[in-house]
């Protein structure tokens, strides 16, 4: 079959293979979706990619992370978009990110020879350009030779629309494959692209000593492509700009690789211009397979974001927390009363959610969502959270601006305003309101640490003000003590409730009591009774049909850490080290961690990289280090 030099606009299927002369052809084709646990993550601090273990592209959103995406067969199928590079006949012998770096190198062993492939979203000169987003592949022969096979399905717009793509010239003159959708262009350089039907293919022939290097890069479809990048100068220049970051060793500990890789995450999860931080790179990851707990975690969630800068800040990673205190300020101005519990990358205040019935969801998990209704919901927590991350920002050493404890004062008026509001609560429960517990634990650290930033930190507020705080903090530490407890001692889920929650594992973080308070030693024995899972693992709360949605979910890996935790500050250092080990067979061979791990099903679901889990390792860890170290 002719290789034709252009591909006209065609719909997706009609899925003709070419296969050139006297060779075969593999169409990258997935039968089911890939396992949570086999993904890869790559991020230029604008977008994030997934890549399977056989090095497919499998979800890509350009030019932000919560852009549509232009490569969507995690939650469908090839047609959907993807962009596969493997070597013919070969298989992946392993795969790890150059140390230090988000930079994946995958080692393949072909019939004939072997060769290495590096995957990248470049950092440095490209990364400055904000409306741009590159994703470089790099493939070297390094014994034999090798047979590199890549198929290319764009689609815009979650795999629905088709782009119009021809041979034009970018911004050097040079020839590219150039796609363009309505605003968005995207232009791809190298690979020897041909296309075939609805898809583009190549085939090269590379013996050891020689490398390929494709890429495809983000671009406004009325202004001109972009030029290709140097793809060996944007591999240095992104090592080095990982690096220069991390710093130099930044854990103690027989867990200090995977604090690396966490804190690694999370800055990949991170705009490096606005500073929001998003609580995971993908959507409509199943809690269940097959249910329709799927939600949308490309947002920067207030809670999430807070309680990753404390992690951030403990590992002495204080830019990361003033961006987001600055990008806080601006995303609540204006009326801080009508705080969100979320907003997008850049601060906007509307993402409404709504379904994409046009994909299959993963493993067939439907509906697929786009947006978060809960956005709307009143957390009480939330408030709490932001407080205690900025006084922790304090306590590190930078300064406050005027503008920014004008705002918390604002924020503890809210508290205030919503003294007899009932909540949805941390799990953002979409059944009817109440009174949680751990919601109204939040409430009080709001009201303590803008006490302690008057008392300790020398911040101004009106004497009757503070006095005001004073009163309402003790007022709710008695309430809490007198409804939110049950018979035993331990808190409960909700007031009046006898149910428990893992989010009570947080109660001592925030000072309320100490972590081997009675009371939190009771909380602990009816987590240890109601919610763990067979292996130990912690689930979030009972599903009882409180929370307004069919169906189960898998344990929850942040609560399992949050455990950990409170184990080794309450002295069962033997029991949290146990649990961490449990934990340390939940992650990637890659260190990575999704929001829920399926210890049934031995497999990860959810949203993933998930910040939460994440930031619930480092947490652990430390504390685990702390108590060693006390002993």
């Amino acid at each position: 079959m002719p290789q034709s030099p252009v591909c006209a606009p065609a719909g997706p299927g009609g899925d003709v293979a070419w296969r050139p002369s006297g060779g075969t052809w593999w169409a990258g084709d997935m039968t089911t979706s890939p396992l949570i646990d086999d993904l890869a993550y790559l991020s230029d601090q604008h977008a994030g990619a997934l890549v399977t273990r056989d090095g497919t592209v499998v979800w890509l959103c350009l030019p932000r992370y919560d852009s549509p995406a232009v490569f969507t067969s995690l939650l469908g199928e090839p047609e959907h978009g993807q962009w596969s590079l493997r070597i013919a006949g070969g298989e992946v012998v392993e795969r790890a990110y150059v140390p230090g770096t988000l930079v994946l190198r995958t080692h393949w062993r072909g019939p004939e020879g072997e060769a290495e492939v590096l995957d990248l979203m470049p950092l440095g000169e490209e990364a400055d350009d904000d409306v741009r987003a590159d994703l470089v592949r790099i493939v070297r022969c390094t014994a034999g030779t090798v047979r590199l096979e890549q198929e290319l399905r764009l689609r815009n717009d979650y795999g629905e629309v088709v782009p119009w793509v021809h041979r034009g010239a970018d911004a050097h003159g040079e020839p590219a494959l150039i796609a363009v959708a309505g605003g968005d262009g995207v232009v791809f350089h190298g690979g020897g692209f041909a296309a075939d039907g609805a898809a583009h293919r190549s085939v090269q022939e590379l013996a050891a000593g020689q490398a390929e290097a494709a890429s495809l890069a983000w671009f406004p479809s009325w202004e001109t492509p972009p030029a290709a990048p140097d793809a060996e100068q944007a591999r240095e220049r992104t090592e080095a700009d990982w690096l220069q970051w991390l710093g130099g060793p930044v854990a103690r500990g027989p867990r200090a690789e995977r604090v690396e890789r966490s804190l690694l995450t999370l800055r990949g999860l991170t705009h490096r211009e606005t500073g929001g931080i998003v609580a995971a790179a993908s959507t409509s990851l199943p809690e269940e397979i097959g249910g329709v707990r799927n939600w949308d975690y490309r947002y920067v969630w207030l809670r999430d974001t807070a309680l990753t800068l404390e992690a951030l800040i403990a590992h002495e990673h204080v830019e990361e927390a003033t961006l987001w205190r600055d990008w806080l300020l601006r995303a609540v101005a204006g009326d801080p009363e009508e705080l969100k519990i979320m907003y997008t990358l850049a601060g906007e205040r509307h993402m409404p959610e709504f379904e994409l019935p046009h994909l299959p969801g993963y493993e067939g998990s439907r509906p697929v969502r786009v947006g978060n209704g809960a956005a709307g919901q009143w957390q009480a927590d939330v408030v709490g959270e932001v407080m205690i991350a900025l006084e922790t920002l304090r306590e590190a050493g930078v300064e406050e601006t005027r503008g920014s404890w004008a705002l918390q004062r604002r924020l503890v008026d809210q508290v205030l305003a919503h003294w007899d509001t009932p909540e949805h609560g941390l799990w953002e429960m979409r059944g009817e309101p109440a009174f949680f517990t751990h919601g109204r634990v939040m409430m009080w650290a709001a009201l303590d640490r803008a006490v302690h930033a008057v008392e300790r930190h020398g911040q101004d507020a009106p004497a009757e003000e503070v006095d005001h705080w004073r009163e309402r903090r003790e007022a709710l530490r008695a309430e809490v003590l007198e409804r939110g407890v049950d018979g035993t001692g331990a808190f409960t889920q909700t007031y009046g409730s006898t149910e428990t929650d893992s989010s009570l594992l947080q109660i001592a973080h925030t000072g309320f009591v100490p972590f081997d308070d009675p009371h939190m030693l009771a909380t602990v024995a009816r987590i240890e009774e109601d919610l763990l899972s067979p292996t130990g693992l912690v689930h979030r709360y009972r599903m009882t049909g409180t929370d307004g949605l069919p169906g189960e979910e898998a344990p929850f890996v942040l609560c399992s850490y949050w455990l950990v935790e409170q184990y080794a500050r309450s002295g069962r250092t033997e029991d949290a080290e146990r649990l961490m080990e449990r934990l340390d067979e939940c992650s990637s061979d890659l260190h990575l961690l999704a929001e829920e791990y399926d210890d049934e099903a031995g497999r990860m679901l959810g949203n993933v990289p998930q910040a939460f889990s994440h930031l619930g390792l480092i947490r652990a860890a430390d504390a685990l280090e702390d108590v060693r170290g006390e002993g």
